[in-house]
């Protein structure tokens, strides 16, 4: 740190140093003192409008197309994220759900969707009451998905970039923690009441966040990649009669 900054010192010397050398160059040229000072006097002047234009304007433009970029990377880990586990996710807690016809009355996408009718949907999602039923079963098989996947959890908890999208971070922890909260009962069958309403809390949790994140990447997907979203479409996990064929 110390050399680098010796040289920057260095380089603002030498650059002084010329800019002296070529003014008296200039008056040694011209004879002309008051030109000079009439010209440094207008450089120093014009300053703070060059900061101006550098600070607030040119770097906030710069920062826009940063913040693009970065959301652009986060849209292609999330659309990971989405393919190997949300969607697996999705469909088993759906196994769960008790009012399925009427959640999904939301989430039958279609491609003439808007904005506006993904921000709906997602304000639906928020306050929508799921009612799981965990009696049925099927805790093992999430538990042992769950586990195969904390590696990969884990992974991209460790991507620095997921600090700038905080709701999709915040996914992340919750399915974590089901995870873990699975893991760490000796078993999953034959729990108590007290036990199925603490994991049905947890996986409330996750299922509304998932659901939320997942109308989020649809609304991505049908702007950016139309063809993406075209195949989400006819794949929904929500609509009973969605088919990846075109075919009657």
């Amino acid at each position: 740190m110390k050399r680098r900054l010796n040289w920057q010192v260095t380089f603002a010397c030498i650059l002084i140093v010329l800019s002296i050398i070529l003014y008296v160059c200039h008056y040694l040229i011209f004879k002309d003192g008051h030109r000079i000072f009439l010209d440094l006097l207008e450089y120093i002047a014009f300053i703070p409008v060059q900061v101006l234009l550098v600070t607030l304007v040119i770097d906030k433009l710069l920062r826009v197309r940063e913040k693009r970029t970065l959301l652009k990377k986060l849209n292609m880990v999330i659309g990971v994220f989405f393919s190997e586990v949300g969607m697996d996710l999705v469909r088993r807690f759906l196994a769960f759900e008790s009012n399925r016809e009427r959640l999904s009355e939301n989430l039958i996408l279609s491609p003439e969707w808007t904005g506006k009718q993904f921000l709906q949907a997602r304000k639906a999602i928020k306050d929508f009451g799921h009612e799981l039923d965990l009696s049925g079963g099927g805790l093992v098989e999430l538990g042992t998905f769950l586990e195969g996947k904390k590696y990969f959890l884990l992974r991209l908890l460790e991507n620095p970039n997921l600090l700038e999208h905080e709701s999709f971070t915040n996914l992340l922890w919750a399915v974590t923690h089901l995870a873990e909260e699975l893991s760490f009962r000796e078993g999953l069958t034959g729990l108590p009441q007290e036990d199925l309403g603490h994991l049905s809390g947890d996986i409330k949790r996750v299922y509304t966040l998932l659901i939320s994140e997942w109308l989020v990447y649809m609304s991505h997907l049908h702007g950016a990649y139309p063809y993406l979203y075209s195949l989400a479409v006819r794949t929904n996990p929500f609509n009973p009669n969605a088919k990846a064929g075109f075919g009657g």
